[in-house]
């Protein structure tokens, strides 16, 4: 985050709290006018990803809890959050894709082209 950004968010909001991750959470300290609520924002470790926030705090930046949701109360089939691996060697492929092989299987002969119909003179 830029050094106008940050000084803006600590003079014109409030920090709510801290994940796991190391992102903060703030909330503006006045109203915006044309939604009739409060303005809350994140400013994630490491770079600007949106990825890096759990669902936890999804849900309180979207409005749809009052107050972040515990951290601690996981449930067993909950995994770990895996950032967005797009672009990078990690990035799932399809079997067939270039970078996996190349090879893709056969389609079926059943498969015919549409062509348009041909106007008659």
């Amino acid at each position: 985050m830029s050094f106008y950004a940050m000084l803006a968010a600590r003079l014109f909001a409030r920090k709510v709290g801290q994940d796991r991750f190391g992102n903060r959470y703030y909330e503006s300290r006045r109203e915006v006018p044309v939604y009739g609520r409060k303005r809350r924002f994140v400013v994630t470790a490491g770079g600007q990803d949106p990825t890096r926030v759990p669902p936890e705090w999804h849900a309180w930046l979207h409005h749809v809890t009052d107050a972040p949701l515990p951290e601690d109360r996981r449930y067993p089939w909950q995994k770990e959050h895996l950032p967005n691996l797009t672009g990078t060697p990690f990035a799932w492929r399809p079997r067939g894709h270039d970078y996996a092989g190349g090879r893709r299987r056969s389609t079926g002969g059943d498969y015919e082209a549409w062509t348009p119909p041909r106007e008659q003179a």
